[in-house]
Parts: structure tokens; sequence; C-alpha cells
């Protein structure tokens, strides 16, 4: 029987993998890889798709609350609705005929990957050994490089025939969403002796120690959004040719993917520390993607460095809030990612009103200033925290 739960285990995290691939990289961060393309066919603007990736971030934060109040209770059925919603959400994308139902099909496909973080979170805690439970949590984590690097590689193929494209990812999220709830089964529910108590709401203590993470997450989140809205948008503009710009989304993916192997030296390290050195790597790689998208290298560069930074970094969301407590650690997830993505609405939304006016460089510029900002606040609080501890005469 171990044998069979150490599969069954096995096959949960590799599950959950793909399940934040597809729900994450396959469809809510595929919108910038696509966009031009759809922009083009539906005849639509660059402050229309900058309010739409808006409003798919603000669903997305409806689906982590929903994950923050019911993960504890009820994982296995919220990774169904984050299949159901991302997949069907996404097949309809793909069938839009019009930009409003394109929009609205959008917005609701983004909720999945805000239901699916909370639940594998839950799942993972409650059903992987103490031992190797954060690395499990960091390979699950990883999946969004992995979805992307699929979503870059169904862009090569097929492109501009975005449709069919769309229509795939959506079957994958549907099957993937499948393996997972079964692997997370009731016979699944003995993998191991470490299963996590039900969930309560935490208490005023545990909220004051999350105000650090939730102001740093949400100015990540603005400053990181120009990336996955506007970053293929600004090679294309800078004129390289259509097929690198999908090589560079595919880079971006690997980028991500290798969280997955250097998770061995990043999971012993302080979560605070962990997120000021991704953080500033993402700051420099925006700088990098705004002011030089004409240099192929340095763009594929930048693509590479800021998908294994952004990926990490959300990576060190969970341990910090695990950190602070471990049994409120999928509530902790949610509330970070919810507070991470409303910073992608404004930043999406900013950034489709500045770009057109502003341009790509000052764009970038701006944003990546605020990531840079966000790498900074863990530091000062950090020293001001020291300086207070020195006793004075």
């Amino acid at each position: 029987m171990k044998r069979s739960f150490l599969l069954r285990t096995r096959i949960l995290v590799l599950g959950g993998l793909g399940l934040i691939a597809a729900t994450y990289g396959l469809v809510r961060l595929a919108y910038g890889l696509f966009l031009p393309d759809v922009q083009h066919d539906l005849g639509f603007g660059a402050d229309v798709g900058g309010a739409v990736s808006s409003g798919a971030s603000a669903l997305y934060c409806v689906g982590a609350v929903a994950g923050f109040l019911l993960a504890g209770r009820a994982a296995r059925w919220l990774v169904v609705g984050a299949a159901l919603t991302a997949g069907v959400g996404v097949i309809v994308m793909a069938a839009s005929p019009t930009a409003p139902v394109f929009g609205a099909s959008a917005v609701v496909a983004s909720t999945g990957a805000g239901l699916a973080s909370p639940a594998m979170v839950q799942l993972v805690a409650g059903r992987v050994d103490g031992a190797v439970r954060d690395r499990a949590q960091a390979v699950v984590n990883s999946g969004t490089g992995p979805g992307l690097v699929a979503a870059g590689v169904l862009a090569l193929v097929l492109l501009p025939d975005w449709r069919t494209a769309w229509t795939v990812a959506g079957v994958v999220t549907l099957l993937v969403g499948a393996v997972v709830f079964l692997a997370a089964g009731p016979i699944g529910r003995a993998v191991t002796s470490g299963r996590a108590p039900r969930a309560v709401l935490p208490d005023r203590s545990w909220f004051g120690a999350q105000v650090v993470p939730v102001v740093v997450a949400l100015l990540f989140g603005a400053g990181s959004a120009v990336v996955w809205t506007y970053g293929r948008s600004a090679l294309v503009s800078a004129g390289v040719p259509s097929a690198l710009t999908v090589v560079a989304w595919i880079v971006l993916g690997v980028g991500g993917a290798s969280v997955a192997v250097t998770a061995r030296w990043t999971s012993g390290v302080p979560a605070a520390r962990t997120w000021s050195l991704t953080t500033t790597l993402a700051a420099v790689a925006v700088l990098a993607l705004g002011l030089l998208p004409h240099l192929v290298v340095a763009a594929l560069m930048a693509c590479a460095v800021f998908g294994w930074a952004y990926t990490a970094a959300t990576g060190a969301l969970i341990a910090w809030t695990t950190e602070t407590d471990q049994q409120h650690a999928a509530a902790g997830t949610a509330l970070l990612f919810v507070v991470l993505v409303a910073g992608q609405a404004l930043g999406a939304a900013a950034a489709g009103a500045l770009v057109e006016p502003a341009g790509t460089e000052a764009t970038f510029t701006i944003a990546a200033a605020v990531v840079a900002i966000a790498a900074a606040v863990p530091l000062l609080v950090a020293r001001r925290g020291l300086r207070s501890a020195v006793p004075t005469r």
C-alpha cells in the first residue's frame, strides 16, 4: 500500500504542476502572448486590451478569495472549479466572434488560476510528508513556466491561428484538472500522516504579520503586469520578427520552469531574502525589455531572467506566509495572490493608458521602478527592525 500511496502522491504533485501550468501559463498569462493577433482579428486597441487584462485580474481575485474561504474544506472541488472556469472559458475565447464576447470569456477564464493556487497549496500540505513538503510546493508553483513554454510552442506552430491554440489549451486544462481531482481522492487522503487540519479563519495577529508581504505583493503585481500584457507587443513594435517574439515567450517560460531546479537552493533561504533577490532581478529584466527590445539577445536574456524571477518570487510569497503560520498556508497564499493580481489589475490598466501616449520605454521604465521598490521594502523594514533592537544610551 505504501508504494501505491507514494505513486498517488507523485501523481498529485505532477498533476498539480500541470494544473498550475494550464490555468496560469496556458490560459491566464498567455493572454499577452496572443494579444497582438487577437487585436488584429477582432479590431480593438491597446486600451481595450489593458482593460480586459485588468478585468481578468479582478475576477482572478474573486476566485482566490473563494479559495481563501474554501480551501480547508473543499480543496478537491476548487480544483474542479479551476479546471471548468479556465478550460471552458478559454474555449469560449477561441470561438468568440466579437471583442465583447472575447473580453467577457477572458475575464471568466482567469478565475481558474485564482481557484487553483490555494487548492493545490492545501492539497500538498495535507498529502505530502513534511520533509519534502516545501520542495513539493515549489515544484507545483513552478508550473507557470512549463505552461508558458507550452503556450509558446502552440503559438510558434499555430499563429496567427490563435483560436486553435486556445482550444487546445482548454482541452488540456480540463484533462489535467480531472487527473488532480482523482489523485487527491479519498484513497489519496491517507498518503501521509501529515494531513493538514481543517483550516479556520486566521486571527488579527496573523493579518498583522502579513502587512509587509501584502504591500510588496501589490507593488510587484503592478510593476510586473506590463510584461505579461505588453511584453510581446513591445517586441513586435520594435520590429522583431514574429517567430522570434514567440521564441522570447518560450524563453520566458523556460526561465520560470527552471525554478523547479533551483528550488533545492532557494528553499533553504529565508523567504524575505529570496523575495528581495528575485524581485531585484525582475526589475532589471523589466527595464531591459523596455529599453532594449530591438536587441534580440538582450531581450531573450531579459525574458529568461524575468521568467525565473517572477516564478521564484511567487514561490517566496508562499514560503513567506508559511513561515508565519503553516496551518494557514492556503489562506495566506490566497491573500497574497489576491493582492498580487489586484496589483496586476492596476498595473495593466495603467500600462494600457500609458503605452500609446507615453511610449514603450517610459511605460516599462516606470514599471521597473515600481518592482524595484517592492524589492527594497523588506530590506528597509529589516534594517529598521535591527536598529530598533539596538539599545540606546
